[in-house]
């Protein structure tokens, strides 16, 4: 955790700036896109209402083949919005167009500055407040003809499918080379490290057999699987480590021995080292109940097994606080009066793997709070900010401000 340097406004005086964004259509195109159901693989109907956004605003639009390869409906969303200081670097504004489940048929309650949703579903303020901030600043931009460098714009699918929609991304499209992904909850707080993290799968075969009449001549396949898992070492593990296994799905009727069930999980750790031990940790348990069960049958044995496929879901993120787009978010929030820390996350999101494709990208906060709930709430006074710290960094960019100032 690093604090930012000591107060001090960089480069020009921002007030005549910061006040453009428009809280009223920030708020309103925030809770339209909610409205538009979105889950992963699912995200067209809201992918089209940003290219018109994009369009208008003088963006060329593109759509990637990435919902081909993941079996989606629509592909990733990339906007090239053209700049007019062509001596200035660069910038990536990326945020993920799809939501978690519950998440269709989404009625947003706006109670005050705190906007949340009925309680049946998600808010949906993952991650479409960090589509609404880009859409915003860039209006802003266009409208006031703000200093800006080229901006590369994409809006992603499947972040919540495995960050999927960005591994399929060929950044080399973009002219930028580092940038924000907007992605996180608490404002005040620019994530730039993250843990790599492995998605498990275990396959765990038992023997079916009349639960009522002969249960002695099966093998419960639940019952290795529950053993197995009664052994890990899950939730926080260390500060650095966690670990879950999320889904179990098994069993055909109350009246036979299950023959199979599936365990899906997953570990994360800052740590490579650690996040290996945890993944072997957790198939050891399984395969360590399996050997305990066997049966005999006419003369033929069965044992219990397990298999495991274990694939590395993404890599860590690690942005170090020295990075040019850290120093322009630490300059952008002085000019701001708004106090940052640089931060390690749990979480994974689009910008681990946009790092492990060459970039340089760290995740700013956008308010969301309560994500993967239907407890999910967002103020909307955060959103603000959130938007004036992006539109910071845009303008200060072209002015060429440099992170040692």
């Amino acid at each position: 955790m690093a604090d930012f340097d000591e107060p001090g406004r960089v480069g020009r005086t921002t007030c005549e700036i910061t006040p453009l964004i428009n809280q009223d259509r920030i708020k309103k195109l925030l809770i339209e896109l909610i409205k538009i159901d979105s889950l992963s693989r699912k995200e067209r109907d809201v992918a089209m209402r940003l290219k018109g956004e994009m369009e208008a605003l003088g963006a060329s639009v593109t759509i990637d083949d990435a919902g081909e390869k993941v079996s989606g409906n629509v592909g990733n969303l990339i906007a090239q919005f053209p700049g007019n200081q062509p001596a200035a670097r660069p910038l990536l504004l990326s945020a993920h167009m799809d939501t978690v489940v519950p998440g269709e048929g989404i009625t947003p309650i706006l109670d005050g500055d705190i906007l949340r949703s009925d309680g049946r579903t998600v808010l949906g303020g993952d991650d479409k407040s960090g589509v609404a901030i880009i859409c915003e600043v860039l209006r802003v931009i266009r409208e006031n003809k703000l200093p800006c460098g080229d901006i590369d714009v994409v809006f992603t699918i499947c972040e919540e499918a495995g960050l999927v929609g960005a591994k399929c991304l060929d950044v080399s499209r973009f002219k930028a080379r580092t940038g924000l992904v907007l992605d996180s909850d608490s404002v005040g707080f620019l994530f730039t490290r993250a843990p790599a993290a492995n998605r498990m799968e275990f396959r765990v075969r038992g023997l079916e057999a009349h639960a009522g009449v002969c249960p002695e001549n099966g093998i419960s396949a639940i019952q290795v699987a529950a053993e197995g898992i009664a052994q890990m070492k899950l939730g926080r593990i260390d500060d650095e480590t966690t670990a879950n296994i999320g889904i179990i799905e098994g069993g055909m009727a109350v009246n036979i021995v299950p023959n199979s069930v599936v365990l899906k999980g997953e570990a994360r750790s800052h740590n490579t080292e650690k996040l290996h031990r945890q993944t072997e940790h957790m198939r050891l348990c399984l395969e360590q109940a399996a050997a305990r069960h066997a049966v005999e049958l006419n003369g033929k044995r069965f044992q219990a097994t397990v298999q495991a496929k274990i694939d590395r879901d993404y890599d860590r993120m690690e942005v170090p606080d020295g990075a040019p787009i850290v120093r322009l978010v630490q300059a952008a929030a002085r000019n701001l009066d708004v106090e940052l820390k640089t931060l390690a996350t749990g979480g994974g999101c689009d910008a681990n793997v946009l790092n492990q494709k060459g970039l340089e990208v760290a995740n700013l906060s956008t308010g969301m709070r309560d994500i993967h709930t239907v407890k999910e709430w967002l103020n909307l006074q955060d959103l603000y900010l959130s938007a004036r710290m992006v539109l910071e960094v845009v303008t200060l960019n072209a002015a060429g401000i440099k992170s040692e100032e």
